[in-house]
């Protein structure tokens, strides 16, 4: 079986002295390909930014496709110098992103609609590229699964636990410092009023952010994938611990200042002041590590 043609070897050509018909050719069939992509994905596309903007708990989707474009611009270099090997198989990997998207869309299941948009471009690079590009390119396009929001099966699964983990840790912070309370599930019994830690309460707004801040710090900020992944691990126990802390300093508004304050302005603004507070926590245990891993090297040096 021939390999497929791939446009990006005639552009190679048409550079050495080639045909420069076939950059044009090239252009127009990747411009029919973009046009067909955009008809089959722009209301699913359209519907994903109104959600990244209607939704806090995944804004940070705007972040990630610029992310994943700058990484993909610095490793153009490296990219060019990849033979190009054209393989049938992503094919099929196209195949089955376009049967992920009908099934996505007849059971109006928004994940795996646009979930398969991100398979597409995987299927797209290894049939016009080859594997090697894709195992190139594996991380920026991994990557891109961040900026789709989870199943909300998958959300209250998540979010249902997290409720009680946040109100038994604020439970907890509260204790300590001497204020009189009482849990009930995920209600705060303050001698001043009651306390809810409801969905939005969570902490999963938080956790999911800073996870994917995680990724996106630890590529520029680490070099080694072990530490990469120490980092974004660890933002989960972070934003659990920063999500707990902001209910206890409602609690201790609620005691202690206006329980109007706790439930309005403050208890909004809190929150961007914590996830605030997670980056910081973030950013000291990473430099922890690095003042670890240098002791480490000199203890060894030493030796």
């Amino acid at each position: 079986m021939p390999e497929p043609t791939t446009y990006l070897q005639d552009i190679a050509l048409d550079s050495s002295g080639g045909d420069t018909s076939a950059r044009h050719t090239w252009l127009l069939q990747g411009f029919f390909l973009l046009v067909l992509i955009g008809f089959l994905y722009h209301s699913i596309l359209t519907k994903l930014v109104l959600n990244w903007l209607n939704n806090p708990d995944f804004s940070h989707g705007f972040i990630i496709p610029i992310f994943s474009f700058f990484v993909v611009w610095q490793k153009r270099k490296k990219l060019a110098k990849l033979p190009l090997a054209p393989n049938w198989l992503g094919l099929f990997v196209i195949m089955g992103a376009l049967m992920v998207l009908i099934v996505g869309v007849l059971g109006a299941e928004l994940f795996l609609s646009r979930s398969s948009l991100v398979l597409l471009l995987a299927g797209i690079i290894i049939y016009f590229a080859g594997w090697r590009y894709f195992r190139a390119l594996l991380f920026p396009w991994a990557v891109l699964f961040l900026m789709i929001p989870v199943p909300v099966i998958v959300f209250n699964e998540i979010a249902f636990p997290l409720q009680f983990l946040a109100s038994r840790l604020a439970t907890s912070f509260l204790g300590i410092l001497g204020v009189p309370v009482l849990r009930e599930g995920n209600v705060i019994q303050l001698p001043v009023m009651s306390l809810e830690v409801v969905e939005a309460c969570s902490g999963i707004r938080s956790l999911v952010s800073l996870t994917a801040l995680a990724v996106i710090y630890g590529y520029f900020a680490e070099t080694r994938n072990l530490w990469k992944a120490a980092l974004v691990i660890a933002a989960i126990p972070i934003a659990v611990i920063a999500n707990g802390l902001r209910i206890m300093g409602t609690g201790l508004v609620v005691q202690y200042w206006d329980p109007q304050k706790g439930e309005g302005f403050f208890h909004t603004f809190s929150g961007w002041i914590i996830f605030v507070l997670s980056l910081a926590m973030l950013f000291v245990l990473h430099w922890t590590f690095k003042i670890l891993r240098t002791s480490s090297v000199r203890v060894k040096e030493a030796n």
